[in-house]
């Protein structure tokens, strides 16, 4: 009987191996901060030699960058699937198709639920980790030009997504909006507003802050108070 060795490190791709680095370093962003993110500290984290990570990111501020897209896309999707543009939007400069489902899929679609669950997942605790990160981002991106071009992208996709879902709710006369471009643009900025001041302590900030987004995107809507929270149970 032979005994048979330990089996062969299975080799990944480039582009397998691209991806768990940037998905490592997007953790580290979130967790700790972009500042900490280093070559070194990527390669630690994967058990490889820190030659590996520079050959597929010799800047570090390449790797900051994408770092951040990837953390604030899987959040964005999850927060807000993707809609179909609708004529006279703006969203078709991202390149979605006009025949994508949107949250629910099909004709279930629900642009009233969609922004209610939206609202209540960024009103929780877990939204917190990337509400610093773009503080953190906004901040490192007067310094850094690869990461301000990122931090920009990543703004006007937020406001198309935003957007998509008040055109569509103007459609279903669930909305009173003349300029769904605009709303979500100032939607935006009121939820970034309140989330510059995620790290000011729990009892200085929760009372006040509580729904204020919430009531602007109200207002642009057209919406009576209290229409996006969600529903109790």
């Amino acid at each position: 009987m032979t005994s048979r060795g330990p089996g062969k490190r299975v080799r990944k791709t480039p582009v397998e191996r691209r991806h768990e680095i940037v998905t490592t370093a997007a953790r580290i962003g979130l967790t700790e901060g972009l500042e900490c993110i280093t070559l070194r500290r990527v390669a630690e984290e994967l058990g490889v030699q820190s030659g590996l990570v520079g050959h597929y990111f010799p800047a570090a501020d390449k790797l900051v960058a994408e770092a951040f897209t990837s953390a604030t896309m899987t959040e964005l999707d999850g927060l807000l699937p993707e809609w179909p543009a609708r004529p006279g939007t703006t969203g078709a400069q991202d390149g979605a198709q006009d025949g994508a489902e949107g949250p629910g899929g099909g004709a279930a679609r629900d642009p009233l639920g969609a922004l209610r669950r939206f609202f209540g997942l960024i009103s929780s605790d877990d939204f917190d980790d990337v509400s610093r990160l773009w503080l953190n981002a906004r901040h490192l991106s007067r310094y850094r030009p690869v990461l301000r071009e990122h931090v920009v992208e990543q703004e006007l996709l937020w406001c198309r997504r935003i957007e998509r879902v008040v055109a569509a709710g103007v459609e279903t006369a669930d909305f009173r909006c003349g300029d769904p471009w605009a709303a979500a643009v100032r939607i935006l900025v009121a939820i970034d507003g309140t989330s510059a001041y995620i790290n000011t302590s729990e009892e200085h900030r929760a009372g006040p802050l509580t729904g204020v987004a919430r009531a602007v995107a109200e207002t642009e809507l057209g919406l009576p108070a209290g229409a996006l929270e969600a529903a109790a149970g």
